[in-house]
């Protein structure tokens, strides 16, 4: 029997370091050593890429495997794996090359230096037909800032409070600068090809943005929706809720295209929803929950977290019936009681040191990748 839902993988970037929360790079050493996990040009992260899955259970076992394996080979040199998305007690004046003989790598160091140095949770689900595809890229484009605010976890670099609360995505630098909001697969491809020609993309995977279509051969081949924007979410009871309450919204656009595509159900133009949409991740970049967003039905102004629970209240009965609400529930906490990086400045501000607050979550990553019981996602 087909599954009702859809194929969804992660790919997981990691920081690595001391107990005490510094950076240390391993990259190299551990791509070597354990084949599932590829180095970033600089050594201070690596990343592992989660196979295709449907059910949320064995999502959350492919998920945490490769932690655990990672996190004991760290152990044994008296290393761990580090919360955050950026280099929190770190050096980011600095470069540390994975592979000094990379030329690409000398191409990233040199065009964009330590602002790509980050670590993220990117979320793909697996959608073939071109239709429902782009409008779902559509439609994550315009509420990514959403996702960007459940999961912002990086408020510290170089050792001191920014001020924002993903300074991940306040750093990183989107490429191309201006990416329109795509208007059908045919339209994907000729903007693909000229930014190729003129030089602004210097591959089909340098599409830098929130959201982006995927497939084994851009820009022609694709077959998933690749959630850029998320910073990384060690919780993955928090990132499992997250990618339901994606999946859930691109399940209902599916079967409500005239209320659900911005290409359709907005009063705005298509340039104007490009740049509602950036403003909002950049609003979001700063202040997560609290933030001022502006809808993209109409471009009138409402909170973030209200934004939130209105469409959670909007899936919640398609979660009832696909045996979902259980793997939503996380998100009323976070709503409630802040992301990590709400957490984590509060404190901070009630002067809690950055290198404990780092060291307890450090604890935390721990307990979370203890075993779990079979039936706590299971989906009946």
């Amino acid at each position: 029997m087909t599954s009702p839902l859809l194929l969804k993988g992660f790919e997981v970037e990691l920081f690595t370091g001391l107990p005490s929360g510094q950076n240390v790079g391993v990259a190299s050493e551990v791509a070597a050593v354990l084949d599932d996990f590829v180095t970033e040009p600089d050594c201070r992260n690596v990343e592992y890429i989660t196979a295709p899955i449907a059910d949320y259970h064995q999502l959350s076992e492919a998920l945490l495997r490769p932690r655990r394996r990672l996190r004991t080979w760290l152990a044994s040199r008296d290393l761990t794996l580090l919360p955050g998305s950026t280099l929190s007690l770190g050096d980011s004046s600095r470069f540390e090359r994975s592979d000094p003989t990379n030329s690409y790598h000398d191409l990233i160091e040199s065009t964009y230096g330590t602002r790509v140095v980050t670590a993220s949770i990117h979320i793909n689900l697996g959608i073939t037909d071109p239709d429902w595809l782009f409008a779902a890229v559509r439609l994550v484009r315009c509420e990514a800032a959403l996702l960007l605010a459940l999961s912002a976890s990086s408020p510290f670099l170089d050792g001191r409070s920014t001020g924002h609360h993903s300074q991940r995505w306040q750093q990183f630098p989107l490429t191309p600068a201006q990416v329109p909001l795509f208007l059908d697969h045919r339209h994907y491809i000729d903007w693909v090809e000229a930014q190729l020609a003129c030089g602004s993309m210097r591959n089909e995977r340098h599409l830098w943005t929130s959201v982006r279509p995927n497939g084994p051969a851009r820009p022609h081949h694709l077959n998933r929706v690749e959630l850029r924007i998320c910073d990384l979410v060690t919780n993955p009871d928090e990132l499992l809720a997250m990618t339901a309450f994606l999946e859930l919204r691109l399940l209902s656009l599916r079967d409500n295209r005239e209320r659900l595509d911005p290409l359709i159900a907005s009063s705005l133009s298509a340039d104007k929803l490009a740049k509602l949409s950036d403003a909002n991740d950049a609003a979001v970049a700063h202040a997560s929950l609290d933030a001022e967003l502006h809808h993209w039905k109409d471009g009138q102004s409402i909170l973030c977290r209200d934004w939130i629970q209105s469409l959670i209240d909007d899936v919640t009965p398609l979660a009832a019936q696909l045996n979902l609400e259980s793997v939503l529930t996380p998100l009323h906490a976070v709503l409630k009681r802040g992301n990590q990086a709400m957490r984590w400045s509060a404190a901070h501000s009630n002067g809690e040191d950055i290198s404990q607050l780092l060291q307890a979550a450090i604890e935390e990553m721990k307990e979370q990748e203890l075993e779990r019981p079979t039936a706590l996602l299971s989906l009946g």
